[in-house]
């Protein structure tokens, strides 16, 4: 950083006079060097505009460890962004680049992603690689990138764009956990975090667990972590994300008690084994009902957890009360809730939308019916628990089913 050293007893005058000159970069505070002097730190795309007084004695030189100033250290991430990139920019500043500058952005270990619509605007481009330095040591990271919108392949693919180094892969802790992943060709969705919360706390103790969508492990290692489920088999037919989901195993300490079943679930062999079957798939995980049907034990069934986007109208009537004897409710604005510590149940007495509750008696019939014609015999179902995950888009919420599935008794 270019600073004046002067006399202490001229540090006043001069910091006087900077000020007056809008010349002071209030990022770093004063300091002492050699010779008992005093640095003031100075804008660099300013200093052409220099003009001190010739009795002012002082001389300019380089501090290689500036102290920042205590309101730069009070200062947000997005507020130190912006700073560092007017000064980059200087008099080119305009009120189209502010609108271009990203609020939010997800952080995964060194590495900062952006938004799509992030530097957009032509005058960026012409900075190049000088933007995305300053992008990162604003915001303390190492490597850059930015997000595109969603491949339509199937498998969710990200169009990601590495702005700022040369490796893709990160780590990221979320519950306790680590994941680990290539930004560029996997996708890590932070808005699922209640419901990996949630599983994290069922009693899956001594229990051997399907995941028919695994991903890079979303569901699997809270299972596997924290609900102590004895043994997963997790189902993904993305070659990036088994890899992922592979080293994230390893990363914390599971590998043992997971099989990686690579390929389409649809496929899956496996019958007769499973306590409990995740169904994390949305807008709706309808083919892979057959498939959880087949890998529940037949003989003493299980738990299934259906995810699914269910439509609510803007205007309905009031919610419905919860069946009789039945553990499912709702909170203030229809959210299923439950008190910490519960397992994931919910609390008794309050009600679920209309919809959600038509959604998931029909559900738990389609179920019955196929349990009944896979096994030649009669099942009971049971709603457990409706669990609104998130809004996914305008009247629109993902919301997970826990069906309790039993073989009746001869």
């Amino acid at each position: 950083v270019p600073a004046l050293a002067t006399e202490r007893r001229f540090a006043q005058r001069l910091r006087e006079c900077l000020e007056e000159e809008q010349l002071l970069d209030g990022r770093y505070q004063l300091q002492q060097v050699p010779g008992g002097r005093v640095a003031l730190p100075v804008l660099e795309e300013k200093l052409s505009r220099l003009c001190l007084p010739p009795e002012m004695p002082c001389e300019l030189l380089r501090i290689q460890d500036p102290v920042p100033s205590r309101a730069a250290r009070r200062r947000t991430p997005a507020q130190k962004l912006r700073d560092e990139l007017r000064r980059l920019l200087g008099g080119t500043w305009a009120e189209e680049l502010e609108r271009d500058v990203p609020h939010a952005w997800q952080r995964h270990g060194d590495l900062v992603l952006l938004s799509e619509d992030s530097f957009r605007a032509a005058p960026w481009e012409r900075l190049g690689s000088a933007l995305w330095e300053t992008v990162a040591s604003a915001l303390g990271a190492r490597r850059v990138a930015r997000r595109g919108r969603v491949m339509p392949d199937g498998m969710r693919t990200p169009r990601v764009t590495l702005l700022l180094g040369q490796d893709g892969w990160v780590e990221h802790v979320d519950n306790g956990i680590r994941y680990t992943f290539d930004v560029t060709k996997c996708m890590f969705s932070p808005g699922n975090i209640t419901e990996k919360l949630r599983v994290a706390s069922l009693p899956c103790s001594g229990e051997v667990l399907v995941d028919l969508y695994a991903g890079i492990g979303y569901f699997t290692l809270p299972f596997l972590v924290h609900a102590g489920a004895a043994f997963v088999h997790a189902c993904e037919w993305n070659g990036h994300a088994v890899e992922a989901l592979r080293r994230t195993l390893v990363l914390n300490g599971v590998q043992d008690r997971c099989r990686i079943h690579a390929g389409d679930s649809r496929q899956l062999e496996l019958r007769d084994v499973a306590d409990r079957v995740n169904l994390g798939l949305i807008p709706s995980s309808e083919e892979g009902w057959p498939v959880a049907c087949r890998v529940l034990k037949k003989d003493t069934g299980g738990v299934l957890h259906i995810h699914h986007n269910v439509e609510t109208p803007p205007t309905q009537p009031p919610a419905l009360p919860a069946e009789r004897g039945s553990p499912e409710a709702a909170g203030s604005g229809g959210e299923a809730q439950h008190p910490p510590g519960d397992g994931g149940k919910a609390m008794l007495g309050a009600g679920l939308r209309p919809e959600w509750q038509r959604w998931a008696e029909a559900t738990a019939t389609r179920i019955r019916g196929l349990l009944a014609e896979l096994h030649g015999r009669p099942w009971r179902t049971s709603v457990l628990h409706v669990e609104a995950v998130k809004s996914y888009a305008p009247h629109v919420h993902h919301l997970v089913l826990d069906l309790e599935c039993r073989p009746v008794p001869p």
